[in-house]
C-alpha cells in the first residue's frame, strides 16, 4: 500500500508520517506549507507541495506515486478564527474536503482516515465522552468536522471506500523536539510564551463545577495519537470494511489548574497563575472514553501529562533559546 498523508508537514501530521513510516508503511505527504515545515519529515518520505483543494493536482498524484490510501489530516483548526472566519473555514475544511473525496472516488482509492475532533461534542454534561454522545459544536470549525464526518460516511457508503474517523482530545508533547508544536494556540505553549515573556499564566475561570474549579480536559501524546493513525490506516488494510468513528483520548482528566502546576515544576518558573474570566462555550469536563478505540483498533494511550509537558519543553526551547526560565 502506499498512503497520501494531507497536512502531512504539520505538527500532528508529520508525527504521524514518521510514525507510519518507521513501522514500513510507503508514505508521501501533501503539504501547502502554510503551516507545515518541510524538515519535520524523514528524506524517505517525499513532499508534494500543494493544495488538497487542487482537483487536477490529487489526480496527478494518486496515478503517479499509486496511492491506495489517504490519511487526510489537512485543515484549519483554530476555533477562535473560524468563529470570526466561518465561510473561510467551511470552504477549506468541508470544500476541501468533498474535492479530495471525488478525487479518491475517481481514482478508485478504498481506503481514507480522517482527522476529526472532538469539537464535535461542544459541551456535553457527562463524566465521560463516549462515540453515542449526542454531538452539538459550539463553533464553526467544531460544525465543519461534524460535517465533515458525514461526508466521509457519506462518500465511503456511496462509492465503497472503508473509512475511519479519529476524534481526538487535546493534543500535547513532541516526540522529538524538532517536532514540536510551534504555534501558540493551545494551552500548553500558550503557559510557555507567556513564561518566556516574564508574565504569569493565565486560566480562564475558577468557578466551574469541578473539584478545583477550573475546567478539567483530557490530554493526549501526539506519539499517541500518530499511533492511533497508525493502527486506523493498518485495520483499512487489514480489510476492514465499512465506517468506524473513535474516540481518541487517555480517558482521564486533568484540570488546567493542576496542568499549570506541572508545568511549573518542569520549566522551575512556578509564577502564580492569574484568573481571568470565563471564555464562551468553555466546557467544564471534556474527558474521552477510549474503550472503543482499544477494543477496535487495538489502540490505548502510553503517555502520561508529565511526559507530554517535558517532551513539549524540551522542543520549545529548542525553537526559543530564550527561554531560559532556570
Amino acid at each position: 500500500m502506499t498512503w497520501l498523508i494531507t497536512g502531512g508537514a504539520g505538527y500532528i501530521g508529520a508525527h504521524v508520517a514518521r510514525a507510519m513510516a518507521a513501522e514500513g508503511e510507503r508514505v508521501l505527504v501533501l503539504d501547502d506549507l502554510s503551516a507545515g515545515v518541510p524538515g519535520r519529515l524523514p528524506e524517505s518520505v517525499p513532499l508534494v507541495q500543494g493544495s488538497a483543494r487542487d482537483g487536477e493536482l490529487l489526480k496527478r498524484v494518486f496515478a503517479e506515486h499509486a496511492v491506495t490510501g489517504v490519511v487526510h489530516l489537512a485543515a484549519r483548526k483554530q476555533v477562535g478564527e473560524s468563529v470570526a472566519q466561518p465561510t473561510r473555514y467551511y470552504l477549506d475544511n468541508v470544500g476541501g474536503l468533498a474535492t479530495l473525496l471525488d478525487a479518491v472516488a475517481g481514482a478508485g482509492i478504498g481506503r481514507f482516515v480522517f482527522s476529526s475532533s472532538a469539537a464535535v461534542y461542544g459541551n456535553p454534561d457527562t463524566d465521560l465522552i463516549t462515540e453515542g454522545t449526542p454531538c452539538a459544536p459550539m463553533s464553526p470549525y467544531g460544525e465543519t468536522k461534524l460535517a465533515g464526518e458525514w461526508l466521509v460516511r457519506a462518500a465511503g457508503r456511496a462509492h465503497g471506500i472503508a473509512t475511519v474517523c479519529l476524534r481526538y482530545f487535546n493534543v500535547a508533547g513532541a516526540a522529538r523536539p524538532e517536532l514540536a508544536d510551534t504555534g501558540v494556540f493551545n494551552v500548553v505553549p500558550m503557559v510557555f510564551d507567556r513564561l518566556t515573556r516574564g508574565e504569569a499564566p493565565r486560566i480562564f475561570g475558577d468557578d466551574y463545577p469541578t473539584p478545583d474549579g477550573t475546567c478539567v480536559r483530557d490530554y493526549i501524546h501526539v506519539a499517541d495519537l500518530a499511533d492511533a493513525h497508525l493502527a486506523a490506516a493498518r485495520r483499512l488494510a487489514g480489510g476492514a470494511r465499512g465506517d468506524l468513528t473513535v474516540n481518541i483520548g487517555r480517558g482521564e482528566g486533568v484540570s488546567v489548574r493542576e496542568l499549570v502546576t506541572i508545568i511549573g515544576e518542569v520549566t522551575g518558573d512556578r509564577t502564580p497563575a492569574v484568573v481571568e474570566p470565563r471564555r464562551p462555550g468553555d466546557a467544564p469536563r471534556a474527558v474521552a472514553s477510549s474503550a472503543l478505540a482499544e477494543r477496535e483498533l487495538g489502540w490505548h494511550a502510553r503517555h502520561g501529562v508529565r511526559e507530554m509537558v517535558e517532551s513539549a519543553w524540551l522542543g520549545w526551547r529548542l525553537h526559543h533559546p530564550e527561554a531560559d526560565l532556570g
